[in-house]
C-alpha cells in the first residue's frame, strides 16, 4: 500500500527543488541585503534545501521507472 515514487518523479522533484532554491538564493541568499537577509537567510535556505533533498532521495525508489 505504501508505494514509493519512481525515479522519474524523483528526478522531476529534484529539478524543481533546484530551480526554487536557485531563485530563492538570488533573491534572499548569501550576501543579499542586511542582517537576516544576508548570511543568516542563506544558511537557513541551505539547511532547508538539504532536508528537502534528503527526503526526496530517501523517499524515491530509484530502480522503478514510474
Amino acid at each position: 500500500m505504501d508505494r514509493r515514487q519512481g525515479c522519474l518523479a524523483g528526478l522531476l522533484k529534484m529539478a524543481l527543488l533546484n530551480a526554487i532554491f536557485d531563485w530563492l538564493q538570488d533573491r534572499f541568499g548569501f550576501g543579499r541585503g542586511f542582517s537576516c537577509t544576508g548570511i543568516g537567510c542563506g544558511v537557513v535556505l541551505l539547511i532547508l534545501f538539504l532536508i528537502l533533498a534528503c527526503s526526496v532521495i530517501a523517499g524515491t525508489d530509484w530502480f522503478r521507472l514510474f
